[in-house]
């Protein structure tokens, strides 16, 4: 038998056994069943459930374990199997989360037998019922014949893994048939099939956890098989993905296909793989694919942006947030964003304890986690009774360990593709929710989340370093009026529970939600439409130093009913009487007050921050206390009232306003007469707030911005299509960032009247065309999801060498097929350009794109070309595939007449790009070809161009846009000096 084990993993086993002599000998294997490969690995499993290195008898273990065994006393003491139950409370055959909880009831039994200092730390009675409860639930209700019903998950995943989990713990209670039992019913649920392709109910986080479940049942069972199949089937959770779910090059999570989801089904997805990477590392079946640098570096460019004080932003989380006191907690214990905050630190630092990552990487995640966890005032992180031993056990050593420094928050902009924006500096941090055709509105299903409407209609979220993070934990999200969400504009037509659809179903038709950015500023803006209502208008958020600049223009709306802009909703707790101060004067605090507010220059809230409105506004100010129940939206949460106070500024709008505006600066942090200061000498100007433009300058930080929602002009900035703009001058540098919200424009053209810089560093995809007189630059945005293009110049150094940008269409394009019934068949009317590459010869679908440009009218020297074609992939075999162009031995074909039989050789292979189901712009890069057969060159001033797949590679079937279609026909794009 081949080696299953390095020397590393078994002395580690041989340590941990040593371990568990001390505290759990019961839960170690029994002499009948030498150590080998199999027992290593449920070892490490059993470590990861029960935890090391900690002292039973203190703080916080003693209180945790505690916990643990009265649970499980309580457990044992009712349960009493009968014909539909193993507990009375848990009817089995109809709600298939009672299977999954009757599991977890077991797991929690287990723990109870096998960590110490829990009261029944061996408890032979307590071990009998557990491995009575999991033989009943295999022969009654997981069993290995029985169809599903309700739920797919709890058969998949949830009851699996506690079963699983439970089965580890008790193992040496265990007999050769019991176990052959358990995993007989894991194989019925949980076949390899559900691996066997990327797609359904088998990707990201649900992907991770299925492998988890066909692990252990390797372990479990001692299948080498079941292993293997395990951790290959992790691979496709790693590359990035275009479209649907998974991980974005941007730092960008989505499930559920268009809900973003960083917070829970990633964490979800980052829990799953810690502990697997953790479980295999030093196996046979180590997970060494070179693409889990993805997940590595995911820690700090899609977890990271959105931890703050230990803290997950509830942007991120979906329908977690309506989870909050839920009937199925026997804790009755609050999820809110600092608990799932935890959670997530837990598991980047469990993925440092790994040891899978480079020492570096691994020695950053630890510095960030132990910051998270110094800086949670509101929560402190080892006094959270919902984390598990383990993973207090880890922060604990963290904690204590003075040769780790903890990392402070990092100041920056993010803005991603998947309609997140994120600000950060050392004081505060803030982020927006928006949606647009490619996210939901809210996502609900399952009971859960059913008042989430308006959740992406511009929700603005702050915290600051020392105050404010309690804002949405402190049963915010029952009992806030779910209309007036901090940051929305919205109309106030009643909607019923549940509107739109469940599972994200209803999306708005407006594409453009994004922004730009230079890294540490950004202009983010929304064409906001309302969930089934005619709303429509144009938002935008500019994120500066120490504050939000916030317009809003366009505010339409035929409903019949008033809309409102939110310009606060101030949770102040159970008892908050919070000052508020209004153009210096202060106001009541009378619960119930209210009142209204016309040229309102300047707004404060004690002990958050202030409100500037510039040339005065007509604000509305209430006081209110707000019952609710997390019943309300959830409908497993509890039905208990709970009620807080709020403090709400809004601009009312009217009943079916047309075009209404508003613009206010939020100033986080700032006291009464800072707020007032900045009212009297303000440093944002707004240079544009309309249906087409919303633009701002700020002296303070050299940052001017503006958000085209058409081509136009706002201040310096010109635009030639919908885009977004931020210019930053500053230490003698001007920066120009371009971004494309829309995702519509192949390229973008921007001048800005500027003077005084003549040298320039042109980051990806970023032109500067010239400088002299104002700086011209194009900025390729197709296929870049949204992100921005920055260029940076300066005043002094090597001078810009002045280019000229032209864009041609095709004179002519076509298709060609290979195979006996195709291969003389031309397609050069075809709206469409078919290409797929087989690796086969005569298969009848193999397709490549053939174009054709004249390019004699260019002159000068070719410095780059990019062919753009726009399209996606049409094939049941997968979502994203790869295209590449080449260049043709001849350019004789002409479009009424090329076929696979007469179409020019390939040539030289040019640039390649990616594109997946989600139709988008590529851009593929030609500049060898084009420069060639420029005249410049001593070419004919003809360029002819095939689109193909990587040759040696079966690629997928891609439909592009021909020179027909109406629609983002291709372009060629040829800079020259």
């Amino acid at each position: 038998m081949a080696t299953l084990f390095s020397r590393r993993r078994l002395l580690q086993v041989g340590a941990a056994g040593a371990v568990l002599a001390g505290t759990a000998q019961w839960a170690a294997p029994t002499a009948a069943r030498a150590a080998d490969a199999y027992d290593g690995l449920r070892t490490s499993w059993l470590q990861l459930l029960t935890g090391t290195g900690f002292d039973a008898t203190a703080a916080p273990f003693a209180a945790a374990l505690a916990t643990v065994g009265s649970q499980a006393a309580g457990y044992r003491s009712s349960m009493a199997a009968a014909s539909s139950s193993l507990w009375s409370d848990l009817p089995l055959g109809s709600v298939s989360a009672n299977v999954s909880t009757s599991c977890n009831r077991l797991k929690t039994m287990a723990l109870a037998w096998a960590q110490p200092g829990t009261g029944l730390t061996g408890d032979a009675d307590l071990a009998t019922a557990v491995t009575t409860g999991l033989d009943y639930l295999c022969a009654h209700a997981y069993t290995a014949t029985a169809a599903t019903y309700d739920n797919w998950w709890d058969w998949q995943i949830g009851s699996p893994e506690a079963l699983l989990d439970t089965a580890v713990l008790v193992y040496g209670q265990l007999g050769p048939t019991q176990i052959a039992g358990y995993c007989a019913a894991v194989d019925h649920y949980v076949p390899d099939s559900a691996v066997a392709a990327y797609t359904g109910t088998s990707t990201g986080a649900n992907r991770v956890d299925l492998c988890r479940v066909i692990a252990l049942r390797g372990v479990l069972g001692k299948s080498a098989a079941k292993l293997a199949t395990a951790s290959a089937a992790l691979s496709p959770v790693f590359p990035y993905v275009l479209t649907g779910d998974g991980l974005y090059p941007d730092g960008s999570f989505v499930q559920h296909s268009v809900v973003p989801y960083t917070g829970s089904y990633g964490e979800v997805m980052i829990s799953g793989l810690s502990r697997m990477l953790a479980l295999l590392a030093g196996s046979s079946w180590a997970v060494t694919d070179p693409a889990r640098q993805n997940l590595f570096d995911s820690v700090a460019t899609a977890y990271a942006p959105f931890l703050y004080n230990g803290l997950v932003m509830d942007g991120v989380v979906g329908r977690a947030i309506s989870r909050g006191l839920m009937k199925t907690d026997p804790l009755q214990i609050q999820q809110d964003d600092h608990r799932r905050g935890h959670s997530l630190v837990s598991d980047i630092l469990r993925l440092a304890d790994s040891g899978v990552a480079g020492a570096v990487q691994s020695a950053q995640w630890k510095a960030m986690a132990k910051g998270w966890m110094q800086r949670d005032y509101y929560s402190p992180f080892l006094s959270d009774a919902t984390l598990g031993v383990p993973e207090l056990a880890r922060a604990q050593s963290l904690l204590g360990d003075s040769s780790v420094t903890a990392a402070a928050e990092p100041d920056g902009s993010r803005v991603f593709g998947m309609d997140r924006a994120v600000h950060r500096r050392a004081t505060w941090a803030a982020t927006v929710s928006m949606c647009s055709a490619r996210t939901t509105y809210y996502e609900t299903g399952n009971g859960e989340n059913v008042r989430g409407w308006h959740t992406n209609a511009g929700l603005l979220s702050w915290w600051g370093s020392t105050y404010g993070d309690g804002q949405y934990s402190d049963a915010f999200w029952p009992t806030v009026n779910p209309y007036r969400l901090p940051g929305t504009t919205v109309s106030s037509k009643a909607l019923a529970d549940g509107a739109g659809g469940t599972w994200g179903a209803s999306h708005p038709a407006a594409v453009w939600a994004g922004g730009a950015t230079d890294g540490s500023y950004a202009a983010v803006g929304q064409d906001v439409r309302g969930l089934s209502s005619t709303l429509s208008g144009k938002k935008s958020w500019f994120f500066l130093d120490d504050s939000v600049m916030c317009l809003g223009a366009g505010i339409s709306c035929t409903d019949g009913v008033p809309v409102e802009t939110v310009v606060d909703n101030r949770n102040l707790g159970a008892a908050g009487t919070h000052s508020l101060t209004v153009n210096g004067a202060a106001q009541p605090t009378t619960l119930g007050w209210s009142a209204q507010f016309t040229g309102a220059t300047s707004i404060a809230i004690g002990g958050f921050g202030g409100y500037v409105f510039p040339g005065g506004a007509t604000v509305n100010a209430l006081r209110e206390a707000r019952t609710g129940a997390w019943s309300d939206l959830n409908s497993g949460g509890m039905t208990t009232a709970q009620t807080r106070r709020y403090l709400t500024l809004w601009f009312a709008h009217g009943t079916d306003p047309s075009a209404a505006a508003y613009s206010y600066l939020l100033l986080p942090g700032a006291t009464p007469a800072a707020t007032a200061a900045r009212a009297a000498a303000p440093t944002v100007s707004v240079l544009a707030n309309s249906a087409t433009v919303q633009a701002i300058s700020d002296s303070a930080s050299g940052v001017t911005a503006a958000n085209f929602f058409a081509a136009g002009s706002a201040g310096p900035i010109t635009v030639s299509a919908p885009c977004s703009v931020l210019v930053r001058e500053q230490g003698g540098k001007l920066t120009v960032s371009v971004a494309d919200p829309s995702r519509l424009a192949a390229t973008v053209r921007v001048t800005v009247a500027r003077s005084g810089y003549t040298a320039a560093t042109a980051g990806p995809g970023i032109s500067v065309l010239t400088s002299s007189g104002g700086i011209t630059v194009l900025a390729e945005t197709g296929g870049a999801q949204g992100a921005s293009r920055t260029a940076t110049l300066s005043g002094s150094g090597t001078a810009v060498v002045p280019a000229t940008a032209t864009l041609l269409a095709p004179v002519a394009d076509s298709y060609v097929r290979d195979g006996s019934a195709y291969n003389t068949v031309n397609y050069g009317a075809a709206t469409t350009l078919t290409v797929k590459n087989t690796d086969t010869s005569g298969s009848g679908y193999a397709r490549q794109a053939l174009l054709k440009f004249d390019t004699s009218a260019v002159g000068g020297t070719v410095a780059r070309a990019v062919l753009w074609v726009n399209g996606c992939v049409a094939d049941s075999g997968g979502t994203q595939t790869t295209l590449q162009a080449f260049a043709t031995a001849g350019h004789s074909w002409t479009e009424s007449g090329v076929t696979w039989n007469t179409a020019p050789a390939l040539g030289a292979a040019q640039g390649t790009g990616q594109l997946s189901s989600a139709a988008d712009w590529v851009g593929l890069d030609v500049t060898a070809a084009v420069a060639a057969s420029s005249v410049a060159a001593g070419g004919d001033g003809t360029a002819s161009l095939a689109v193909w797949e990587p040759l040696g590679a079966v690629g997928l079937a891609v439909l592009l846009n021909s020179r027909e279609n109406g629609a983002s026909p291709p372009l060629l794009q040829i800079i020259t000096h």
